[in-house]
């Protein structure tokens, strides 16, 4: 018997544009076949890693002519056994469709008698999927399942690389019998709004606030159930924000799912979070992001179907705007100014390479932090240029038939045409520059200069001697210089164009004078200071970004860190605790923050607040290097942690497998389709593992990180020490291995 049951997935969608040409060449390509309905029935195997499918659909030729060739992509793991069209079996043909160098899709290509425009067909098509290895879109395994849109599960005629945008719909999802006990389906299928199968299987708690249901970890305590109201809360408001910009909510439940993979992903109500996040002491700023955007997209690839040429700016780029003026309403303008900030950096990375907005396409490997955040910004300018009743007021008369594109917004503001197309059609070549400031009678000169291909309207803000802020608003012509002077008598030390920072640019640096540093991310260049031991400058640096935007988390806890490494640990205290007071940090800001409150108590002799700290930063689970500092504090300070009997069974049980080199009873000690490759390695070359538990971490009910020192000696080498944090779940009552977090075995 099968320990997932068959699940019937009954899917409303519009589907995906057809065609038969592959995706480098579908840039210019119209849209052929549209899915109106898809049924999918789906059987996940108690043993083995092939998934049964049978995918029924409904298609339309919604092309302006007659049509006889359908093509389908799926995963190229994909068997194909048979298709019908019209419930006739009909021939068909693979090929490999290459994405890129490291991707590609399979084709599925049938012909049959030609459909006229507006005619349906009926396409059954019976597969296997084959899933090795558990990842980020795919993973099965007797603890759960999870299916995402990216890991190609289903059959539709065009890609998400399709450069107009793959089409969506409504679609629900019914399970024809009871899953095994414990374990729950979730996915937004059961209201009708545009999107892409998927779904999610695990065990659940449920936390309903406000019309939102957060489905958390189970048994993951009392602090869990305070994240998960305060995440139902922040989903409920962005919607009820957003509900004065775009017009009437989407009728659709809101849900937030814990996973450990996937984490950002949304689609019609349904938003994916770190289950990590349940464990610290607030909300993360990604977090708060990614739910806020997911309210954005129940109206924006939602409710209102997103395509055509340039469509990310509006389903990613106008999704990250609206998001971002919500946080702002929310939590101030300082905290959405960081977040800005973070956008601004992560386009900056891309920003001497990209393309214009209007033809960028998600085959593109700069796609997402192009769209998303230079998106952002240049609605930002647009809202502020038209003004955000007008805007508003444009957005929703362009919504009103149910489908938004970038040329239909784009019209809409005719005033702002030549500024669009600027920003839309062209690279970015805009440089926006500061000179030194002058004084000389009375007054301060500061010449100004504009690379851009577009006239900028932009702020300037200087700084005196005293602490006294100026501004001043100019206009600088393309490609041409300006100046701006501030009649005071005061010297002014500092100046800085368009400290807004409203519009995209190669290089952030030098928009202030006298220079402070060559990076466009102030992060970096402090990080770089401190990363040579240069701590009196990372501490200069960091105290100069500081003054100007005071809530930079990231920025105050690396100013910390270099505090403490000079000694000066009252000083350290008081910003780590600032940023553990921030509204809405970072979750690496949290966890430094608590690493470096453990070392100060270390250096004290307060070994229990050391602890304390310590752990709190080894459960954030937020950075790699942080988890890393906060286990080898704790190793110093405390001793090891009572170890529960069946840890210790299982670890003796997998040390003597792992000597043994006996590769099948290792490989049942792990949890299906999870670190084969690690596994395989184990199995196959080891003359001495040894395992020796010193402390055990619980994160929810069925699941704990087990830290360990390791004796291990491989054939052919000489033995190795250190630290290993592994991930145990049980199934059926019984330890699994499920990753391996650290092994710094060296």
């Amino acid at each position: 018997m099968n320990l997932f049951p068959r699940i019937k997935l009954l899917v409303l969608a519009a589907a995906f544009c057809a065609g038969c040409v592959s995706v480098t060449a579908q840039t210019g390509a119209s849209a052929t076949w549209r899915v109106q309905r898809y049924d999918l029935d789906v059987a996940l195997p108690e043993a083995g890693r092939v998934i049964t499918v049978k995918a029924d659909l409904s298609i339309g030729n919604v092309s302006t002519g007659p049509a006889g060739t359908l093509t389908l992509r799926i995963s190229p793991s994909a068997d194909v056994s048979s298709v019908k069209i019209n419930d006739a079996a009909t021939d068909f043909s693979k090929s490999e469709e290459t994405i890129n160098a490291a991707a590609s899709l399979q084709r599925i290509v049938m012909r049959f008698p030609s459909v006229p425009a507006g005619g349906v067909i009926k396409a059954a098509v019976e597969y296997k999927l084959n899933i090795k290895d558990n990842n980020a879109v795919a993973a099965f395994s007797p603890v759960g399942a999870q299916f995402l849109p990216l890991s190609y599960w289903y059959p539709t005629p065009n890609s998400w690389y399709f450069a107009r945008g793959s089409d969506a719909a409504p679609f629900s999802i019914h399970s024809s019998q009871h899953l095994p006990s414990g374990l729950e389906f979730v996915s937004s299928g059961s209201v009708a709004l545009p999107g892409q199968p998927f779904f999610l299987v695990a065990a659940w708690e449920h936390t309903d606030v406000n019309g939102v249901t957060v489905y958390r970890p189970r048994g993951a305590g009392a602090e869990a159930q305070k994240r998960a109201s305060e995440m139902a809360s922040l989903f409920s408001d962005a919607r009820t924000y957003l509900e004065g910009i775009l017009g009437k909510v989407p009728d659709a439940p809101l849900r937030i799912v814990a996973s450990r993979r996937g984490s950002g992903f949304s689609g019609g109500g349904t938003v994916i979070v770190d289950e990590a996040v349940f464990r610290r002491s607030k909300i993360d700023s990604l977090t708060a992001m990614n739910i806020a955007e997911a309210a954005a997209k129940l109206w924006l690839g939602g409710s209102v179907t997103v395509g055509g040429d340039g469509y990310g700016a509006i389903s990613e780029g106008l999704s990250r705007y609206l998001a971002t003026q919500f946080l702002e309403s929310k939590y101030g303008k300082d905290i959405a100014d960081v977040e800005r900030l973070r956008q601004r950096v992560s386009y900056a990375a891309v920003s001497k390479r990209d393309a214009p907005l209007s033809t960028v396409a998600p085959i593109d490997d700069y796609y997402f932090p192009e769209v998303a955040n230079k998106g952002a910004m240049v609605w930002r300018i647009l809202a502020k240029r038209a003004g955000q009743t007008e805007f508003s007021n444009a957005l929703r008369s362009a919504m009103q038939d149910g489908n938004l594109s970038l040329a239909e917004l784009r019209a809409a503001f005719p005033a702002q045409k030549d500024l669009l197309d600027y920003l839309f059609d062209k690279v970015t070549d805009m440089d926006l520059m500061a000179g030194t400031p002058v004084a000389a009678g009375g007054e301060t000169k500061v010449a100004l200069r504009n690379t851009g291909a577009a006239d900028v309207t932009v702020d300037l803000s200087a700084t005196t001697s005293t602490g006294e802020r100026l501004s001043t608003s100019t206009t600088i012509r393309a490609a041409s210089f300006g100046e701006v002077a501030f009649k005071t008598p005061a010297k002014i030390v500092r100046v800085e164009i368009d400290s807004d920072k409203l519009y995209p640019q190669t290089d952030y640096s030098d928009d202030v004078a006298p220079r402070e540093t060559t990076d466009s991310d102030p992060l970096l260049a402090a990080k770089r200071l401190f990363d040579k031991q240069d701590l009196p400058g990372a501490e200069a640096s960091a105290n100069a970004v500081l003054r100007n935007m005071p809530r930079f988390d990231d920025l105050r806890v690396l100013l910390a860190r270099a505090l403490l490494a000079e000694n000066r640990t009252v000083e350290a205290e008081r910003e780590f605790h600032a940023v553990l007071d921030e509204k809405l940090p970072t979750s690496r800001s949290l966890a430094w923050a608590n690493v470096g409150l453990a070392e100060a108590a270390a250096k004290s002799n307060q070994n229990d607040a050391a602890v304390r700290s310590a752990e709190a930063a080894i459960v954030a689970d937020a950075e790699y290097g942080a988890s890393l500092a906060a286990r080898n504090l704790r190793s110093k300070v405390a001793s090891a942690t009572p170890v529960d009997a069946g840890v210790k069974a299982f670890f003796a049980d997998f040390d003597r497998a792992a000597s043994a080199n006996k590769k099948a009873d290792v490989d049942a000690m792990i949890v299906p389709g999870e670190i084969t490759r690690f596994a395989a390695a184990v199995a196959g070359s080891t003359q001495q593992w040894q395992t020796q538990v010193t402390h055990v971490d619980p994160i929810d009910a069925n699941t704990v990180l087990v830290e360990a020192n390791m004796t291990v000696k491989l054939l052919n080498k000489d033995a190795e020490t250190g630290m290993a944090v592994y991930r145990l779940v049980k199934v059926g009552g019984n330890w699994r291995l499920a990753a391996v977090e650290m092994f710094e075995v060296r």
